[in-house]
Parts: C-alpha cells; structure tokens; sequence
C-alpha cells in the first residue's frame, strides 16, 4: 500500500515537472514568435512629432554615426554607448527631423522643433541598422541610413541590400541618403614616399603604411610626379560618370535616388580643392541631390547656411555621453545637462571643471573644449598620507592626472601625470613653479593598422608625398585606448609609485613643504589630436585609503568604486560571457 502511494506521489511529482517544463517551452516559444515577429513584420510606427508646436528659426544640429557594433571597437561605437547619447539627447529635449523639415526649413523658412536633431548612420552596415533600430523604436527617433552605390546588389553581407533598405522605410524610422558610388582612393604615396597610385577600399595597405592619398572625387588622377594624367575634359568626364553610375544603380535598385548626400572626403569640396574639380563635382551634386552634408566637425547649421555645405559631427566610438554633450554645448551654444550616473559617489566629489560621470566601476571625467576637468575629494584633506590604486583607461592620446596633497588656496601638489604613454611626476611648492621628479616612457601599447580609418585626405605636393610620414606626426593614434595600472602611496615626504606592479620610484623624496591637501583627478586633451580638444579621461577601480599611523590594520577606505565580492563575481562571468558572444560572431 505505501509503495502505491509513493508510485502516485511519485507520479504527480513528474507530473507537475513536466507541466512545469511545458510552460516554459511555451514561454520560451512565445517570446521567439513575438521576436520573429517583430523582426519580420516591423509591428512599431514612428510618430511624427507635432509641427504646429515648432518655432525654432535659428538652426539645428546633425550627428552622423560611421558605424554601430554589439561591443564598441576603434571604428565601431557600442550599442550601449549609441543608447545612453541618444536617451541623453532626448532628456536635453532633442527631437529628431527629417530630410524634408530641412528642405522647408531652408526652402519656406519653416520652423523647426526648439532643440532639432538630424541624424544619420553611414557606410551602409548591416550592423548599424540592427544595432540602431531597437534604439530608434525605444525614443522614437528618426535616422537617415546612408549607402554607396556600388554595394547595392553585391554578395557582400556586411552592406545593407536594396531589399532591407526598401522594408526599413516601411515603419517611418529611416530614410536613405548616400556617401557616393564608391569608397575609392587615388593619388597614394607610402610612408616612405613611394607612389601606389589608385585602389579600391579592399585593395588598399593597411593605415600605418599609407601616408598621402585622395579621394576618387577630389581631384586629377596623377603620376607619380603628381602630374595629372587626365585633361579637364576627361576629369570631368571621369567624375561626372561616377555621379551617373550612382544615379542609374540606385533608380534601378530603389526607383529613386536618394535626396541626402555626404561626399568623400568631407571638408575638401570648397575648401583648397582644384577649382576645376570642384566646379564638376558642383554642378553633379545640384542635379541629382537635395542637400548636401560637405563638412564634418561642427554639429551646428544655421538659417543662413547653405543647402549645399551642410555640416554634422560624426561620433569617435570612444567619446562617452558627456563628450559628446559637451561637443554640442560648444558648437550649438545650448546648455547641456550631463549626465552623472551614481548621484551618491558622485556627493563624494566636488567637481572644479568639466563633467563627470559615475557609471559601475568608472569615473568618466571629461574636459571643457581646450581646458582641464579636474575633480576633488572631498574631506581628503584630512588625512596627510595615503594610499591610491586606479586603472587609468582613457585613451592613449591624452592626460590623465592624479594629485595628492593638493592644496587649492596654496597651489600646491605632487602630481602623477599619464599622457601619451610617459607616466611623468612632479611636484608644485606654494609660491613655486612646477617640479618635474622624474618621466618615464612605459612599454609600448599594441594597436592594430586595421582598426584605424583613412581621415587625413587631402593637397599635397610631390615634394610632400616623397617624403613620407612626417616626424612630427609620429605617435600614437588619437583613438587608440589602453589601461594601466596605478599604485601610489605617499607617506611623509616619501613617494612610491608603481605602473601594471613594476616600481618606477622607490620611496622618492619630495619637498617637505607640500605638507596638506586632498586628492584631485584631471582630465586634459593633448594637443597632438588636432580634430578633438575635448577628452575623457577614465578612472578604473579607484581606491583611495589613508594611512593610520603604525601598523594597525585600520587603515580607512575615503573612496573606493571597486567592484567586491558577489557584484565582482556577476561583472567577471558577464565579461566572459560577452567575450565569448564577440568570439563566436567574429569567428562565425
């Protein structure tokens, strides 16, 4: 009788799991159908803003996003960062507009929304469109996808096809624009001064090898004496066919071709182009396009700005929030509020200059246009010796700095400066000038020539091109990020310091009259990066501990923003598991 009654109880038991497991099949199924769904039917709509509300006279801003990735790379930005720039740009109140809001803006002196956003996405990536969607849907924005020509019907994956460009203008978030036919290059010399002459984007040498290059439209075919080739009427001809291979590619392809243009190379046309060649590429544009984005580095367009010479910034995949807030407060004038993340740690600092933000692990102090951003600790200054690790993980092209005893009435300080790739350490005496201790080169960082992007066209002459790269310019590339270790304890006048656990200074003497002050942070951009003077600088795992006198092992912690214990465990298996997501797609 009791081995029936188990038999039953048994019974149910498996019942229930099985009942159990049949709702979670059917969850799991439901929630793939609804995905499947989505992803084939595009069941969300843009909604159009209200335009009766509008009365913006003035200008608007455009923003072109080159690339977007799962996770950011040198040429790719993260979908995580895409998301937090846009939500922060609709917190400012920003309201995306259309191709055409800007031709009646321009054309009827129609007013736009008070803060007007255009926003596109370049290169036509298969990525960008399935990173960048979901986005759009979740703020209700619009984007202007941009194509070349030449990709349209290809067998090339990466690019997004006439099919997926069709079925995206269905549900109202994308209209299409184009970069051009062709990402073509001529006119190359080496880093060594010697002539490559005309290749497609596939067949060119990787960055670190090419030093002087134009783009296909920007100028005569020339030897390598940089003597054109061509006459006016075969350049003419050339460039020209170009323009009609695009129109008659995507009237086929599309049934129209599309009334947005953002040439290659920007900031060349109008700008110490031959003149003959501009007037070409002049005249094709004016017949086939609406608009035209010529120019790159200035978010800002104004009512009296020209249909024909519009301007956007493009985004650098390591710019966080804040910088590119911080970008637009300087081009439109419009006040920005940045975001800060972690408001109770960010009640631990008081902020001197810039913005900073508190997300997880990281500080992210970023600079005002050409000034410093500095940070400091507040109550700090009460404890005279102490104990400080970081990892500074800003980019390699930039200062990161780290005071101690920094005294803001008396200015002054001992100093830990990361730029460049040299750890340098000085120190500042109330009345005196600054101090260098010592500098020290640290081990070479590693970047790959592939991840860089081919920005520098431009005029050049023979006498230029033969010879080479020049010194001056030798150095790190300006998007290129790497981490470094920090450790530093600062005990009466005595300063050890050591970099990814190597000591660089063992106990170094510093002037016993730098006696009191806190800790500060700084942020600074180097002037080796002539396009951005605004930078982040990244502060990693930061631990700021003062310490006791004797060996008491009560040495309190001031600030620390480390992860620890159970939240290390979750952040170190998510890192992995996203590195092998990255793996599997990359490989795959």
């Amino acid at each position: 009788m009791k081995g029936k009654r188990n038999a039953a109880l048994d019974y149910r038991k498996k019942d229930r799991r099985k009942k159990i497991r049949t709702v979670w099949q059917f969850a799991i199924l439901l929630f793939v159908g609804m995905l499947v769904y989505q992803a084939v039917f595009d069941t969300k709509q843009y909604v159009e803003a209200d335009r009766s509300q509008w009365r913006n006279d003035k200008g608007f801003i455009a923003l072109s996003y080159f690339g977007v990735g799962r996770n950011g790379t040198p040429k790719l930005m993260a979908k995580e960062y895409l998301d937090e720039q846009l939500k922060a740009l609709q917190q400012q109140g920003y309201v995306t507009i259309s191709q055409q809001d800007i031709l009646d803006f321009y054309r009827e002196k129609k007013p736009l929304p008070k803060k007007a956003l255009f926003l596109a996405f370049e290169d036509g990536r298969n990525d960008s469109q399935l990173f960048a969607q979901p986005l759009l849907e979740k703020y209700n924005y619009k984007a202007t996808a941009l194509t070349y020509a030449n990709k349209m019907g290809n067998s090339d994956n990466k690019f997004l096809q006439p099919k997926d460009l069709q079925r995206m203008q269905e549900n109202g978030y994308w209209e299409l624009g184009t970069n051009g036919y062709r990402l073509t290059y001529i006119n190359i010399f080496d880093r060594d001064g010697q002539f490559i002459g005309m290749k497609d984007e596939r067949e060119l040498p990787t960055k670190d090898q090419v030093e002087y290059y134009n783009h296909y439209l920007m100028d005569f075919i020339r030897d390598s004496n940089m003597i054109p080739v061509e006459d006016r009427s075969q350049m003419e001809a050339r460039i020209t066919q170009d323009y009609q291979q695009m129109k008659d590619i995507y009237t086929s392809q599309l049934g129209f071709v599309p009334q947005v243009y953002m040439i290659m190379h920007a900031n060349t046309l109008y700008q110490g182009m031959n003149r003959l060649v501009t007037d070409v590429n002049d005249a094709n544009i004016r017949q086939l396009f609406a608009m035209h984005f010529n120019r790159e580095g200035n978010a800002y367009n104004s009512s009296g700005d020209s249909l024909y010479n519009l301007t956007r910034v493009q985004p650098a995949p390591y710019w966080y929030t804040n910088h590119l807030l911080m970008k637009i407060q300087k081009d439109a004038q419009q006040k920005m509020k940045f975001a800060r993340g972690d408001e109770e740690l960010a009640k631990k600092w008081d902020r001197l200059s810039g913005a900073d933000e508190y997300k997880d692990n990281h500080i992210i102090l970023t600079s005002p246009p050409g000034e410093n951003g500095m940070l400091y600790l507040r109550d700090s200054e009460k404890s005279r010796d102490l104990s400080v690790s970081v990892m500074l993980e800003g980019n390699v092209v930039g200062k990161q700095s780290i005071y101690l005893r920094y005294d803001r009435q008396k200015d002054s300080f001992v100093r830990l400066i990361l730029q460049n790739n040299e750890l340098k350490m000085e120190e500042k005496k109330a009345g005196s000038a600054v101090k260098e201790l010592s500098s020290t080169k640290l081990s070479e960082v590693q970047w790959k020539a592939e991840d860089l992007a081919y920005d520098k066209a431009t005029v050049y002459s023979k006498a230029q091109a033969e010879r080479g790269a020049e010194k001056e310019e030798e150095g790190y590339p300006d998007n290129i990020q790497h981490s470094r270790q920090l450790e530093m304890t600062l005990r009466g006048n005595r300063l050890t310091v050591a970099v990814d656990k190597q000591v660089l200074a063992e106990k170094q003497e510093i002037d016993k009259g730098i006696e009191s002050g806190g800790v500060a942070l700084e942020s600074e951009y180097s002037e080796q990066n002539k396009k951005d003077d605004i930078y982040d600088a990244v502060f990693t795992d930061l631990n700021v501990t003062a310490l006791a006198e004797g060996a008491t092992g009560t040495d309190p912690v001031l600030f620390r923003n480390s992860f620890t214990g159970f939240e290390k465990v979750v952040h170190v298996i998510s890192g992995a598991i996203s590195a092998a997501i990255d793996w599997v797609i990359e490989t795959f």
